[in-house]
């Protein structure tokens, strides 16, 4: 059985390593709707710590606030586009990084003391000169 409990905005921001002004941005855009005690505090339970995790990871990810409400919003159309754009972007991101790796690695063993001149690193950033070769 799940836990009744019921944590503050204080208790949870302070978990999810969160300032409290973010909880509350989440909720005015739609991503959380905690209850509210008697005297009309924000009170989280164990499905709103659940949704405040997967917003977490989601934002860690690289998500929109746009991206993640379309994947929380069962009602919504496009979960499935929402996703295999972010996969495509997070391949492309994935794909830099490799080429910076090589370039670090690289510029790591390379034996010039200045970098920029070393013929073999020149191929690497040949695509960011491109319209300056005379």
């Amino acid at each position: 059985m799940r836990s009744q409990q019921q944590w503050s905005v204080g208790q949870v921001a302070e978990r999810f390593d969160l300032p409290t002004n973010v909880l509350r941005h989440w909720e005015s855009v739609g991503l959380l709707t905690p209850t509210r005690d008697s005297a009309g505090r924000r009170r989280y339970g164990h499905d709103h710590v659940v949704r405040i995790a997967v917003i977490q990871r989601s934002k860690n990810a690289g998500m929109s606030l746009d991206q993640i409400a379309n994947l929380l919003d069962g009602g919504r159309s496009g979960r499935h586009v929402v996703l295999e754009e972010h996969i495509a972007d997070l391949d492309r991101q994935m794909a830099e990084m490799q080429v910076h790796r090589e370039m670090t690695v690289h510029a790591l063993d390379c034996r010039a003391h200045d970098i920029a001149t070393c013929p073999h690193f020149r191929h690497r950033i040949d695509d960011l000169l491109a319209g300056f070769e005379a």
